[in-house]
C-alpha cells in the first residue's frame, strides 16, 4: 500500500524537510523540474533521440517555477522552448524567482497578460500554470485560450502536467468550477495525491507518474500536517498487503497441518425468493473461493430446490423469515453473515437485518438490505456495530446518506473541495462501522478516519468489472474474509484488492460468475 496525501500535508513535508536541513526549496524545485523531463523520455523514448519543440506555460507560483526548470532542461537538451509567464515574474515565489532568472539566461519568456498563447504544433505542451496549491477557480479566459488550445492541437502534441492538470483540485480530483485541463501524461513528486486516483482526476490525468524528488519518508506521518493535528493515514491498495492475505493464501506453514473447515470460518450467505437467488449464490461462491471453510446459502424453502441444483460445495438450508435466522444463527460456528444481494426490498428484509445484526456477527449489508432502509437511515445506523460493513454502490450510497451525497454532488468553486474520501470518512463515521463506497475509485473508510482507496484506474484500470454481479461477488469475497476472521477494515481493502486482481486476471469479456474462479490464479501468483 502506498501513503497518498493532501495538498496541505505535502506542503507540511517539504518544509519539514527544508526545515531540517536535508534539502532546499531550489533543490527540490530543480529534482521535480529533472523528474518531469526523466519522465517524458521514459513515456516517450523517441523524444529523447532528436530535438523537438516545447511550449512551457508558467504559473504565478512554485508550479511555475518548475515548468521554468523544464524549459531550461529541455534546452539544455537541443530543443527549442517557448515559455509563457501567466503573472508578474516581480510577484513570484522566492525560488520560482530564481528559475525564472535561470531561465531567463538561456531563453526568453513571454509575459502573457492578456491570458493568449498562440502555439502551433509543438511535440509537448508543459502545463505547470498551477498545481496542488490551487484553491480556486482558474481564470475562465486562461482555460478557454490556453489550456483548451492544447486540447485543440496536431496529433503529434502531447500534453504534460506539473503535479495535476490546471483547474483540478489535488484533494478531490474535481474540477473547480467545472474546468480543468486534460494531459496525455501527469508527473507528481514524492506521493501521489489524494486526486489522482478519486474523481474525475484519473481521467484527467492520462497516465501518472510518481518521482521521487529526495525527501526522506520519515517527514510522512509526523509532518503531514501543518496545524499538527492528529494525522489519519490514507492508502492506496496498489500492491499486496501480505499482512492481510496471510490469512487467505494460508498463513505461516507451520500450523497448516492442524487446520480443518472449521478453523477458517463458516459464513452464511441470505438469499431471496425462487428466481432471485443468483446473485446470492454468486456472493457465495465469492466467499467459498477466497478461504472460507465452510459457506452456506440460506433461502426460503419454496427456492430451496433451485439453490441446491446450482451448488455442490456450498450448503443450504430453509431460512424462511427473521425468526429461522435466528434459529439458524444459534449455532455459533457460524461467524459471518453476507446479506442483500437479490434478497428483495422491504419490511421481511428489514427483520432478517434486525435479526443478524442482533446477533453480533461480523455482518456485511449490501444491495437491498441497504435500500430497505431508505427512508429511515438512523434506524439502520443504531443497530450496527463495529464488525459490520456497508458495501453501497453510488444510488445506495445516495439512499442512505442523502445530505453527504448532496455536498459530494455541489459543484466545487474553491478547493479543497469536498471528496468520496471525505464523504466516505464522514459515513463511517455516522454509521458507526466501515463503509466501503464501491465505484472505479472505491473508498474505504472506518469510523475512525482510517481511509484507503482502491483505484481501478491507471496499469489497474478494469472497466470490465461494470457487469451485473460483480458487487455481489466482492460482498462475498468480504464475508468470506470476514469468516476467516479478518477484521472488517482489513476484510474490505483485501477484497476490493483481490476484486479488481481478479478482473485483470481474466480480461475482456468478464461475467460475474468468472471473478471467484481467478482468484486461485492470483493467490497463486501472489504467494511469497
Amino acid at each position: 500500500m502506498t501513503e497518498l496525501l493532501t495538498a496541505a500535508q505535502m506542503r507540511a513535508v517539504e518544509q519539514a524537510a527544508i526545515d531540517s536541513g536535508e534539502v532546499t526549496g531550489l533543490e527540490l524545485m530543480e529534482r521535480a523540474g529533472r523528474g518531469v523531463v526523466e519522465a517524458i523520455f521514459e513515456e516517450w523514448p523517441e523524444l529523447a533521440a532528436t530535438s523537438h519543440r516545447a511550449v512551457v506555460l508558467c504559473g504565478p507560483g512554485n508550479n511555475g517555477g518548475d515548468g521554468f526548470v523544464v524549459a531550461r532542461l529541455l534546452k539544455e537538451w537541443g530543443w527549442e522552448v517557448e515559455v509563457f509567464l501567466y503573472g508578474d515574474p516581480e510577484k513570484l515565489p522566492p525560488d520560482a524567482r530564481v528559475n525564472y532568472e535561470r531561465w531567463g539566461e538561456v531563453g526568453e519568456t513571454e509575459i502573457s497578460q492578456d491570458r493568449q498563447v498562440w502555439y502551433h504544433g509543438p511535440s509537448i505542451v508543459i502545463d505547470a500554470l498551477f498545481g496542488t496549491g490551487l484553491t480556486r477557480a482558474i481564470d475562465e479566459a486562461l482555460f478557454s485560450r490556453t489550456l483548451l488550445r492544447s486540447h485543440k492541437r496536431s496529433p503529434i502534441t502531447r500534453v504534460v502536467a506539473v503535479d495535476l492538470p490546471s483547474g483540478m483540485c489535488s484533494d478531490s480530483g474535481r474540477m473547480l468550477a467545472g474546468k480543468s485541463g486534460r494531459a496525455d501524461l501527469t508527473v507528481t513528486f514524492h506521493s501521489a495525491k489524494y486526486g489522482h486516483v478519486v474523481g474525475s482526476g484519473p481521467s484527467l490525468c492520462g497516465r501518472l507518474h510518481v518521482t521521487d524528488i529526495g525527501i526522506s519518508r520519515r517527514y510522512g506521518m509526523a509532518y503531514a500536517f501543518e496545524s499538527n493535528a492528529p494525522f489519519v493515514p490514507s492508502y492506496l491498495l496498489d500492491s499486496p498487503e501480505w499482512r492481510l492475505l496471510a490469512k487467505t493464501v494460508g498463513g505461516p506453514a507451520e500450523g497448516r497441518s492442524s487446520q480443518h473447515k472449521y478453523t477458517h470460518g463458516h459464513a452464511l450467505i441470505l438469499s431471496g425468493g425462487p428466481g432471485k437467488g443468483g446473485a446470492a449464490r454468486l456472493a457465495a461462491r465469492g466467499a467459498l473461493r477466497i478461504g472460507a471453510g465452510l459457506v452456506t446459502v440460506g433461502c426460503p424453502p419454496e427456492a430451496l430446490t433451485e439453490t441446491a441444483a446450482r451448488l455442490d460445495a456450498v450448503m443450504c438450508r430453509p431460512v424462511a423469515d427473521a425468526e429461522a435466522a435466528s434459529h439458524v444463527l444459534q449455532d455459533e460456528r457460524l461467524n459471518a453473515v453476507g446479506l442483500g444481494p437479490g434478497i428483495g426490498v422491504g419490511e421481511e428484509t428489514r427483520a432478517m437485518v434486525r435479526t443478524v445484526l442482533a446477533a453480533r456477527r461480523a455482518t456485511v449489508l449490501d444491495a437491498d438490505a441497504l435500500t430497505s432502509f431508505a427512508e429511515a437511515p438512523d434506524t439502520l445506523f443504531s443497530m450496527l456495530h463495529d464488525r459490520s460493513v456497508l458495501t453501497p454502490h453510488g444510488g445506495e450510497f445516495r439512499r442512505l446518506f442523502p445530505d453527504i451525497a448532496g455536498k459530494l454532488a455541489a459543484p466545487a468553486t474553491k478547493g479543497p473541495a469536498y471528496s468520496k474520501v471525505d464523504a466516505t470518512r464522514e459515513a463511517a463515521a455516522r454509521a458507526g462501522c466501515v463503509v466501503l463506497y464501491k465505484g472505479p475509485d472505491t473508498v474505504i473508510a472506518d469510523p475512525e478516519g482510517r481511509a484507503a482507496i482502491n483505484s481501478a484506474h491507471y496499469d489497474r484500470a478494469a472497466p470490465w468489472l461494470a457487469t451485473a454481479g460483480s458487487g455481489d461477488v466482492l460482498a462475498g469475497f468480504i464475508t468470506g474474509l470476514l469468516a476467516r476472521g479478518s477484521d472488517p477494515m482489513s476484510a474490505a481493502e483485501t477484497g476490493a484488492w483481490l476484486h479488481v486482481e481478479c478482473a485483470l486476471e481474466f480480461g475482456p469479456g468478464l461475467i460475474a460468475e468468472d471473478l471467484p474462479e481467478m482468484l486461485p490464479k492470483v493467490f497463486r501468483r501472489l504467494e511469497p
